[in-house]
């Protein structure tokens, strides 16, 4: 309420007072500096030493073409280390002491902050495409961190790589039209998470803290349908609500979900479903590890090695590698023979075949242990 009644109506208007591109940056980077602080005053620090990290490095790869390598591999060593340190210090401790009981290792007491898996691949992203000579590097910190903190994707994505907005961190331009459009994606997002995700998510909480024997078959059905929607109604929701606020302050996101569901393959599945962080790992890591050029059994694994990392970078707990390592396993088996198998079916049992996979990865990715 205090967001939607106060924060984004203020910094709305304002920003339509301020006409000047560089006040209304500075403007932005503010509000959205405040709106990481309110919900994690902490790591306020923390958000801004990767900020002035990846800045600094990638000043240093233009400037010293001799080492370029080198301070690629610190940048992505050091964003590794913090999204390693904060997010899964604890799960490998855990770990660690379910194969070696008699470690009795400390715990860490570090909460995780709000966004980190989003603004780190951000960061590694405008870094290394810098490596590769797609733009030249921004010497202004402020524009660089706008692009890394910008409020409106900050906690919940889509993850938007710097070469789609470079331009339009100096050069924008804002209609009625735009506005208007932006208002309207917004609330669709909106309606999305607040009046079907959060009302889903009442009876999927419910039904996936019964024990199994109290629950029927169409009881367990229900908890697998219903967390489906509700997964998909909150995460594109966010992302129309990113989408929306973008278009109402100039900017311009990708589209991160092109409906997932009418997919009629799990490869399909992917091409639809949270497109900024798929083509992130396809980018960054399927293709440098040699996607499909280096031979069958090197391109199987690539793909489970890319989803178990996605699975990984979804959360610190093994329902999630489970659950990546489930769509790398059907990924395989799609690109061993099966697709040869779908593609002689009629679409609606293709489509069918999808939505069942989806829906049981969807269940390993819920479920609590």
């Amino acid at each position: 309420m205090v967001f939607l009644w106060i924060f984004l109506p203020v910094v709305f208007l304002l920003s339509l007072l301020i006409r000047n591109i560089k006040a209304q940056n500075i403007l932005l980077l503010i509000a959205s500096l405040i709106f990481y602080a309110w919900g994690e005053p902490t790591y306020i620090i923390l958000l801004l030493a990767s900020v002035v990290m990846n800045w600094a490095l990638g000043l240093c790869i233009e400037k010293y073409e001799n080492r370029r390598r080198l301070f690629l591999a610190i940048d992505i060593i050091g964003n590794l280390l913090l999204l390693g340190y904060f997010k899964y210090c604890n799960f490998v401790l855990n770990t660690l002491d379910h194969l070696l009981p008699m470690l009795h290792l400390p715990r860490t007491s570090i909460a995780l902050p709000i966004g980190i898996s989003f603004f780190t691949f951000q960061a590694m992203s405008y870094v290394i495409d810098l490596y590769r000579g797609e733009y030249k590097a921004q010497k202004n910190v402020l524009n660089l961190a706008l692009y890394i903190s910008f409020f409106p994707q900050l906690i919940a994505g889509p993850i938007v790589k710097y070469r789609d907005i470079d331009e339009q961190i100096t050069v924008r331009s804002v209609s009625r039209e735009k506005i208007a459009s932006g208002f309207r994606r917004f609330i669709y997002g909106l309606g999305k998470k607040v009046v079907i995700s959060n009302l889903l998510a009442v009876s999927v909480d419910k039904i996936f803290a019964l024990d199994p024997s109290q629950m029927t078959g169409l009881v367990a059905w229900c908890g697998a349908v219903f967390y489906t929607l509700q997964i998909y109604y909150d995460f594109s929701g966010y992302s129309d609500m990113a989408i929306g606020l973008g278009k109402m302050f100039g900017f311009d996101f990708l589209e991160n979900f092109n409906y997932p569901y009418i997919s009629a393959s799990i490869k399909e599945f992917w091409r639809r479903w949270h497109i900024s962080l798929s083509s992130w790992f396809k980018e960054y890591l399927y293709i440098p590890l040699g996607g499909n050029r280096k031979g069958q059994c090197r391109t199987l694994f690539n793909l489970m090695l890319v989803f178990f990392l996605c699975g990984l970078w979804h959360g610190a707990a093994y329902t999630f590698i489970a659950w990546g390592m489930f769509h790398g396993m059907m990924l395989v088996l799609e690109r061993v023979g099966l697709r040869h198998i779908l593609l002689r079916l009629p679409r609606i049992m293709r489509h069918g075949y999808a939505v069942l996979a989806v829906m049981l990865g969807w269940v390993l990715f819920r479920a609590d242990t």
